[in-house]
């Protein structure tokens, strides 16, 4: 039994060996990108204070689907084409993006965007929204 689990084994690992396994997205290996400016977070103790304050604006970076189960009160949604037109003029205007949870980068990318652009007080939520329901808190449907 124990001969028969070992060579089992041992042609389970040949074949692995042989077989190209690629993780990823499908292109080309490349360096994780380095951002210039440092991402601020945001708690959702924090957010809760900031909701329906005027001049704060807050960006779902979720997908069509998601946004549609729900968002945060007044949050705008982000995942368009032309995604610059829904940011505010005022460079200083307070924003807070956030995506689905910590396993999600969406928000992050678009935040850092919107720094490069010159936006300087821009937060990340790493909780987002599911960690926003899963709290209790209010959302809002489209």
């Amino acid at each position: 039994m124990k001969k028969a689990l070992g060579q089992i084994l041992v042609t389970l690992t040949l074949l692995a060996s042989t077989t190209a396994c690629f993780a990823g997205g499908g292109s080309e290996m490349a360096p994780a990108p380095r951002y210039e400016h440092q991402l601020n977070t945001i708690t959702m103790r924090e957010v809760d204070s900031l909701v329906g304050k005027e001049g704060v604006y807050f960006f779902d970076v979720n997908t069509l689907e998601l946004w549609a189960e729900g968002f945060i009160p007044g949050a705008i949604y982000f995942n368009v084409k032309d995604w610059k037109k829904v940011l505010p003029q005022n460079k200083d205007a307070q924003m807070i993006f956030y995506c689905a949870n910590r396993l999600c980068n969406a928000s992050e990318i678009a935040a850092h965007a919107a720094m490069k652009m010159g936006y300087s007080n821009v937060r990340q939520m790493p909780d987002g929204i599911y960690g926003w329901r899963l709290s209790n808190r209010v959302t809002e449907r489209p």
